[in-house]
C-alpha cells in the first residue's frame, strides 16, 4: 500500500476477505483510518463444514440464513467495508438486503470471531 500510495490515490482496494479468511485484518484498519474503502473478494465462500457449522448455529440463534450472518458480521466489522455479495434471484437479493438490520449480539459476535481463530 505504501508504495502504491505513492504512485496514485487510491479509494479501494479489493481483496479475498471474509469470516474465515482474515489475513487483511490489519490492513483493513489501516485504510479504515485513512478513510479508504476495502471491498472483500469472495464474502461468501470457502467455508469448512466445522465452520460452517458454526455459522449456522449462530444464524439459527438469530432467525437468519448464514450468508446473512456472514454479511452482518462483514458490515459490522469496519465502516469502510463495502459489500457486493452476488446473488443470481430477487429473492436472493433480498435474503441479502435484510441482513444490514441483523443485530450482532456480542456473545454471538464474538463466536464468529473466533471462527477464524480456531480454524488457523
Amino acid at each position: 500500500m505504501r508504495e502504491a500510495r505513492r504512485l496514485c490515490e487510491i479509494v479501494c482496494v479489493q481483496n479475498h476477505y471474509n469470516l474465515v479468511h482474515r489475513a487483511d485484518d490489519e490492513l483493513i484498519d489501516d485504510l479504515g483510518g485513512d478513510g479508504i474503502a476495502y471491498v472483500p473478494f469472495f464474502p461468501l465462500g470457502g467455508f469448512s463444514p466445522l465452520q460452517s457449522s458454526v455459522l449456522t448455529e449462530m444464524a439459527g440463534l438469530l432467525g437468519a440464513t448464514p450468508m446473512q450472518v456472514a454479511i452482518a458480521w462483514l458490515l459490522h466489522r469496519a465502516p469502510n467495508i463495502l459489500l457486493i455479495p452476488g446473488t443470481s434471484s430477487v429473492a436472493h437479493l433480498g435474503e441479502n438486503l435484510a441482513a444490514v438490520a441483523l443485530e450482532l449480539p456480542d456473545d454471538i459476535r464474538t463466536t464468529l470471531d473466533q471462527i477464524a481463530t480456531d480454524s488457523a
